[in-house]
């Protein structure tokens, strides 16, 4: 099991700690709701160190990203970030992930975690043109720092000028007396703010100022179960949840970052799916009777007949009602439609909405 730089700090917080993706992670701290409650309303703190980062670099720096990413990166200029897909070549997903592009010739690609090897090879098997890739994964800490109060908490520890910065844009300066940290207007939440990177070395130095800074803002350390629940509201996909090697971009409701004014993995048989169109979607569902949807329950029509899959689920601390997201069948999709959730064989009647989920 790894741990993250601040694993110790961590476990003196207080935090449960619990195995996740090769790492050592906190899970919770005071609770997960009063965590998902600080977020939305407030600002918090989550360690993210344990997603992955590679560096790629040189001429073909870009025409590599472009044959294996889905989305434009020729869109992107210095200091921009993109979110994308790694097709496969069976009409899945490798991997969800963000690009960053430093330079012309330098772009940082932010990986999940348990895929980091997997991701690495996948990309290597496509490098025929000599881009230098480094991962820089097991030296870079990430700390997200998320909520309507982040800029301002967080505005006295640097000169970049936080509140101006466009969403998806990301500046690289000092940053709690440390130079060269990556400040990225970005986050997995919905609730606005940002995330850092920076070497491990000054993870405990920059922790600790963050908390100092952002004390008199009612700051709190955040753990994995609140990032959940946040980036459910929004109808955000995790990785190996909702999206996986085996559903297409396109049905989970990612044709806006496939892009076919290029060639990339796959893209022949993703057009040709765009034209035939898709025969199940991700949908997004609110529960009308009473029962928390959990990962992998059936999804079921009035009858009784199977016609999807919960790939998320839970009980919404904003909303106070149970939300969920899953794949069913095209004629299922539309808004409104009436679909039951199979709880311990009894269909729970739930109904679909379009994320992100409202109260």
């Amino acid at each position: 099991m790894k741990n993250t730089a601040l694993t110790d700090i961590h476990i003196k917080e207080g935090a449960k700690m619990v195995p996740f993706a090769g790492y050592n992670m906190p899970v919770q701290y005071a609770g997960i709701n009063a965590e998902h409650e600080t977020v939305r309303n407030g600002v918090g703190v989550f360690d993210v160190s344990h997603m992955g980062e590679f560096i790629l670099k040189g001429e073909h720096a870009l025409d590599l990203i472009q044959r294996v990413t889905s989305n434009d990166a020729s869109k992107l200029y210095d200091g921009k970030v993109q979110y994308s897909c790694l097709p496969n070549k069976d009409g899945g997903i490798v991997d969800d992930l963000l690009v960053y592009r430093i330079d012309e010739k330098t772009y940082m690609l932010v990986v999940n975690a348990s895929n980091i090897e997997k991701d690495w090879d996948w990309i290597s098997g496509f490098n025929t043109m000599g881009v230098e890739m480094k991962n820089i994964s097991d030296r870079t800490s990430l700390l997200a720092i998320q909520g309507p109060k982040a800029a301002e908490a967080l505005q006295s520890l640097t000169d970049i000028d936080l509140a101006s910065m466009e969403y998806y844009s990301f500046k690289k300066g000092k940053f709690a007396g440390v130079d060269n940290v990556l400040v990225s207007a970005t986050g997995y939440t919905g609730a606005g703010g940002f995330e850092i990177y920076f070497e491990n070395q000054n993870a405990e130095v920059i922790w600790t100022a963050i908390f100092k800074a952002g004390a008199p803002f009612g700051i709190k350390p955040i753990g994995l179960g609140a990032r959940d629940t946040l980036r459910l509201e929004m109808g955000f996909c995790l990785y190996g949840n909702d999206i996986d090697d085996t559903t297409s971009p396109l049905e989970a409701g990612l044709g806006w970052v496939t892009k076919f004014t290029k060639e990339f993995t796959n893209s022949a048989a993703l057009q040709q799916q765009k034209q035939e169109g898709v025969k199940r979607k991700l949908v997004g569902f609110e529960m009308i009777d009473r029962g928390i949807p959990r990962h992998d329950y059936s999804i079921v029509d009035a009858e009784g007949n199977t016609i999807g899959k919960v790939t998320s689920g839970t009980q919404s601390p904003s909303l106070q009602k149970a939300i969920g997201m899953g794949y069913v069948k095209t004629e299922f999709a539309k808004e409104g439609t009436e679909i039951f959730i199979s709880i311990r064989d009894n269909k729970i009647k739930a109904k679909i909405v379009k994320p992100p989920f409202t109260p």
